[in-house]
Formats: C-alpha cells, structure tokens, sequence
C-alpha cells in the first residue's frame, strides 16, 4: 500500500514548521537569546546552553519533518507533536505555579506551548480529514 503524498499542507502544520525552526535554529545558534529570557539576570550556565543546543537540534528536525513527511508518516508527526507540546504546556504551567519562571516568562512560554499544541491538533484533524474525504 503506498502512503498518499499530499502536495498541500494545511496552514497549521506550516506554521507549527516554521515556530519549530525559528525556535530550534535560535536555540542551536543563540542559546543564550533564549535562556536572557527564560532567566533574566543571571549568569548563563554552560549546562543550559549546551541543554539549549540539544533542544535546537532536535527542534529544527522535527519542523523539517513537518515540511518533507507525507500520509501516515506525517500524520504520526502531529500525533507526536500533541504529546510533545503537551508536555512542554504543562512543565511550563507546572513552573509558573512553583514560581521557578517569573510570573511573565511562566505565562509566555505556557501560551506559546498551548497554540503550538493547538497547531498540532488542527494539523492532524485536518490531514485525518482529508484522508476521509471530509474537511475538518
């Protein structure tokens, strides 16, 4: 059985693509931009920016799986893509309210996870749709 290919995507997986690549290509190049605003008034710490880095990489290539995956393997993508999201909402939620991130950075970095997540959701119902033949 071959996997369809789908020459357009939905709006939602390109912009969840390209938040993934803006915020990995940062996070590989310019760990510190990132971590000035997670931790303001701090020394950087080697351990974030090489923590940084890896959550840079790893970043950029599940955004470029986004724009290169097709059928079932880009559907998993947003599958895996809501569990990722997921959790990133909820460690940012969960450090707002131990008050480890300042009450602004906690609320930012919460919200950015809940539309990416949100993204993600849309992404998939989309594509189920359009496997079904129904536009979701």
């Amino acid at each position: 059985m071959t996997t369809p290919r789908y020459s357009h995507r939905p709006a939602p997986v390109y912009a969840l693509a390209g938040i993934r690549l803006f915020n990995g290509v940062t996070g590989l190049v310019a760990p510190a931009l990132l971590i000035r605003r997670l931790d303001p008034g701090r020394e950087l710490s080697p351990a974030a920016v090489y923590a940084f880095r890896l959550f840079g990489i790893r970043t950029i290539l599940l955004g470029l799986d986004l724009l290169t995956n097709h059928g079932d393997r880009l559907r998993e993508d947003l599958q895996e893509g809501v569990l990722i999201h997921g959790s990133d909402t909820a460690t940012a939620a969960a450090l707002g309210i131990r008050g480890q991130l300042p009450p602004r950075t906690a609320t930012l970095t919460t919200l950015i996870s809940a539309v990416n997540t949100g993204l993600a959701l849309t992404g998939a119902a989309r594509l189920a749709g359009k496997r079904t033949g129904k536009r979701k």
